[in-house]
C-alpha cells in the first residue's frame, strides 16, 4: 500500500470522478492514465461507484481510491473492491479509526483548525482542504496552515485549470482535486488531452 504522501505527489491533479455508468469507467481511467493522471478518486455519490472502481482497477498504472466516504460501512465496501486510498469530506474519529487500523491511506476533509487538530491527534498529517473556494480560498488555507507546520494539503472544491497553478505554488499543497478534467459529454480524446494539460500543471 502506497503512503498517502506518495499518492499525493504522483501527479499535481487528482480527478474527482462522479460515475453514473460503470461501463464508462474503464475507458475513462485509460484516458486519464494515458494523459498522465494515474491517481483517480471515484466518489461514492452514485450506485455505480463500487463497480466503477473495480473496472478502473483493471487499468495498468491506475491508482484507484474512493472519495466521499462518510462511514465505516462504505469504507468496508470500497476496501473489498481494492480501493488504494480513502478520501472523506470531513473527519470523525469513528470513521478514521477503522481506516487507520487497516493501514489504508486516508485523506480526510478539513475546513478549520479543529479538524486539523483532530487529525494530528489521530496521527494524520495529510488533509483535503474542502470545500476549498467556499471555505475561503488560498488566503484561508495559508492562514489555516500557519500554526500546523507538519500539515500538507490537497485543496478540492471550486478549483479549475485556471486557478490550479496558484494553489500548487503554495509549498504546503502537494496536489489539488478537480472535476474539470472530465467535463460532461467530453470524448475520451478530449479527456486525455485535458489530463495531459493537468498533469503538466506547476505552481
Amino acid at each position: 500500500m502506497k503512503p498517502i504522501e506518495t499518492i499525493m505527489r504522483t501527479s499535481p491533479v487528482i480527478p474527482v470522478l462522479v460515475i453514473e455508468d460503470a461501463a464508462a469507467a474503464r475507458p475513462l481511467a485509460e484516458a486519464l492514465v494515458k494523459g498522465g493522471l494515474k491517481v483517480l478518486e471515484v466518489t461514492m455519490r452514485t450506485g455505480a461507484a463500487i463497480e466503477a472502481m473495480a473496472e478502473m482497477k483493471k487499468v495498468d498504472g491506475a491508482i484507484v481510491g474512493a472519495g466521499t466516504v462518510i462511514n465505516e460501512a462504505q469504507f468496508r465496501q470500497v476496501a473489498d473492491v481494492g480501493a488504494e486510498f480513502i478520501v472523506s469530506p470531513g473527519l470523525t474519529e469513528r470513521l478514521a479509526k477503522p481506516i487507520l487500523e487497516a493501514e489504508m491511506p486516508l485523506l480526510p476533509g478539513t475546513a478549520n483548525a479543529s479538524d486539523i487538530m483532530l487529525g494530528l491527534e489521530l496521527g494524520l498529517e495529510h488533509f483535503k482542504f474542502f470545500p476549498a473556494e467556499a471555505a475561503g480560498g488560498l488566503k484561508a488555507l495559508k492562514a489555516l496552515a500557519g500554526p500546523f507546520y507538519q500539515a500538507k494539503f490537497c485543496p478540492t472544491g471550486g478549483i479549475s485549470a485556471a486557478t490550479a497553478p496558484e494553489w500548487l505554488a503554495f509549498d504546503r499543497v502537494l496536489c489539488v482535486g478537480g472535476s474539470w478534467v472530465t467535463p460532461k459529454g467530453a470524448s475520451m480524446e478530449d479527456v486525455e488531452r485535458i489530463a495531459r494539460e493537468a498533469a503538466g500543471q506547476k505552481g
